[in-house]
């Protein structure tokens, strides 16, 4: 195969299915989430075998010093996996996505190499083979990988698990488990494909609809003023976009809106009905794909608009002149963000 055939696989490879970093900044932020439920969960599983095992063979633990290893390390795995999930939270957008995705591919690799354990030192080669398919599958269905990145994972669990799968279950067995690592990898690819086609309609859309946050927060599509029919919306969805796609609990939505002392059962449903107020106007302006609602969070899709402070954020030179010390001036937990902006602005000229 010459230079040039690989430059156009290579090409093709990029165009069907890479996509760029930022592009997937919001991706990352549903895999911080999905490990915010997953690692507490790989925590039980931890400490609730060490407890068995304790009590089952307490007079005898050095014959089982290896589990106590074994699911020690998923007990601290779990806790410290969620501690890092819990900080990427605040990490800037550029970055998002390697940071926050970095324990979901740590995950994966301690799946496979439970999987080996299984096979190996436990001698259940059957569990073993079954684990190794859970994982790679279940990973799939939970977060957002690169199909890449995934192709090398299942392959090391695969390389380790071959020797195995043919002396205990033979040729079949083998073709088998080989077949459930290229479903897993295709499956990786058709995924990965449909986001791609998913960011690329978010890109088209977001050439008709603008956020103006500085001075006045405003929301335009195709140039003209959106309206609601409820009068705290726009500042809902203003504090939104203000958080640049973090998520963002119930709880504190309730806070900014109504104060700090507003009680949540009372006022859950009026924040429910400014989300659906919110998803009726855009929707009837055919905006799709805005609000992302997991876990009892919220969010928007940043992707989805043009923003002023978004550009501001990237450093683009024109949305820094057109900073005349407002922003969304209407609302008082703005001012804050009004002032690290004109921070940022003084240390960048002192920078120069």
């Amino acid at each position: 195969m010459n230079v040039s055939t690989n430059k156009n696989l290579i090409q093709r490879y990029k165009d069907r299915y890479y996509i760029e970093h930022i592009d997937l900044a919001d991706f990352a932020e549903t895999n911080r989430l999905h490990l915010l439920i997953v690692c507490p969960l790989v925590f039980a599983f931890g400490i609730i075998d060490l407890i068995v095992i304790f009590f089952l063979h307490l007079h005898n633990l050095r014959d089982y010093l290896v589990s106590l290893c074994y699911f020690g390390f998923f007990t601290l795995f779990g806790v410290v996996m969620f501690l890092y999930s819990r900080w990427s939270e605040k990490v800037e957008r550029k970055k998002a996505y390697i940071l926050k995705t970095i324990p979901v591919y740590v995950l994966i690799y301690t799946g496979f190499s439970a999987a080996i354990y299984n096979f190996y030192i436990l001698g259940q080669p059957f569990n073993g083979v079954i684990s190794y398919c859970i994982v790679g599958f279940a990973a799939l269905l939970t977060f957002t990988v690169s199909p890449i990145y995934y192709f090398i994972s299942i392959t090391i669990g695969l390389a380790f698990l071959i020797p195995g799968v043919y002396a205990n279950f033979g040729v079949t067995g083998l073709l088998d488990t080989i077949l459930a690592a290229v479903l897993m990898h295709g499956f990786s690819l058709y995924k990965r494909f449909t986001d791609k086609k998913y960011i690329v309609m978010l890109k088209k859309q977001k050439q008709n609809i603008e956020a103006k946050t500085f001075g006045n927060f405003t929301l335009l599509y195709n140039n003209k003023v959106s309206k609601f029919n409820r009068s705290k919306s726009p500042e809902l969805l203003a504090y939104l976009i203000y958080k640049n796609g973090s998520s963002v609990q119930s709880k504190e939505l309730i806070s900014v809106l109504w104060g700090d002392h507003a009680d949540s059962s009372q006022y859950g449903a009026n924040l429910r009905n400014l989300i659906s107020d919110i998803s009726h106007s855009l929707s009837e302006l055919e905006i799709q794909n805005f609000f992302i609602r997991e876990y009892n969070n919220l969010r928007i899709n940043p992707e989805v608009i043009n923003c002023d402070y978004y550009d501001f954020l990237t450093g683009d030179e024109k949305a820094v002149k057109s900073f005349a010390g407002e922003f969304m001036s209407q609302y008082s937990w703005a001012e804050e963000a009004a002032a690290f902006i004109e921070q940022k602005i003084q240390l960048a000229h002192r920078s120069k």
